[in-house]
């Protein structure tokens, strides 16, 4: 039972539902965006997702493009987000903190070393988009022997023939991409995910959160309430973008997580 796991089967017992924030690594500065991780718990975010800053993010809005660029301009690095994971975990050792961004890092610095690290540091899980199920043995199997979850993003074009395939050594949550396209690029429509999710829960016994065009509390609470949990992401990074201090941005956050606890 990783965090995750536990995280989700307390969910479960207590009748509610999850809330999941993305907010990337050393936004806009390394003392902040470590602030703001700290806080996030007390906010009331089940799962932290912690974003990898990279130069080439093709998943990504310009919201979140932006907040990776404002980040590297800043000095983070991939070791300065396993030791912000580490500083995290002096104070918290019960939330999750799942790793999410891009395999060129990762491949960098050396599968091998960085799961090591990254599960020293902390870590609970990855979410690494763009490596498809295909590519299993590069690193999905070597998370999963390393005690970490491996965590796929399902979209509304991952057809009933395609889905075994994806969810096939997926562990923790399924991430349900809610449109297609970019991150901050729409709204989710509770009418047109909660039959996708009731699909994937259909083939799996893992929990199904929702991510991807959920800017509101109002609409956490909606998505919340057709799935096991909303994720937010660009609506919070926004907010760092435009300034706004982490006591300012954890408000925010306060508000989205009682959203989707009541959905």
């Amino acid at each position: 039972m990783t965090r995750i796991d536990t995280t989700f089967a307390r969910l479960r017992a207590e009748n509610r539902k999850g809330f999941v924030a993305y907010v990337m690594a050393g936004d806009p500065d390394y003392a902040t965006s470590l602030e703001l991780v700290k806080g996030l718990p007390a906010a009331g975010v089940d799962v932290i997702e912690l974003g990898i800053p990279f130069t080439d993010p093709m998943a990504d809005g310009p919201t979140i493009q932006l907040a990776g660029q404002r980040a590297l301009e800043g000095g983070q690095t991939l070791q300065k987000t396993l030791d912000m994971v580490a500083a995290f975990r002096e104070g918290d050792d019960s939330t999750p903190i799942v790793l999410m961004g891009y395999y060129n890092p990762i491949y960098s610095r050396g599968v091998d070393r960085f799961l090591a690290d990254a599960a020293a540091a902390g870590v609970d899980g990855l979410i690494i988009v763009d490596l498809p199920p295909e590519e299993d043995a590069e690193l999905c199997i070597p998370a999963q022997k390393a005690g970490l979850n491996f965590i796929r993003l399902a979209t509304p074009t991952t057809d009933d023939r395609r889905l075994p395939k994806v969810l096939q050594n997926t562990s923790g949550f399924v991430y349900y991409v809610s449109i297609t396209g970019i991150t901050g690029a729409a709204n989710a429509v509770a009418g047109d995910v909660g039959p996708e999710v009731a699909r994937i829960k259909a083939a799996t016994d893992l929990p199904v959160v929702v991510g991807f065009g959920i800017k509101t509390p109002e609409a956490a609470k909606t998505i919340a309430g057709v799935a096991d949990g909303a994720v937010v992401g660009s609506a919070i990074v926004e907010r760092l973008g435009r300034g706004d201090s982490a006591a300012e941005v954890l408000a925010f956050v306060a508000s989205l997580a009682e959203g989707a606890h009541s959905g």
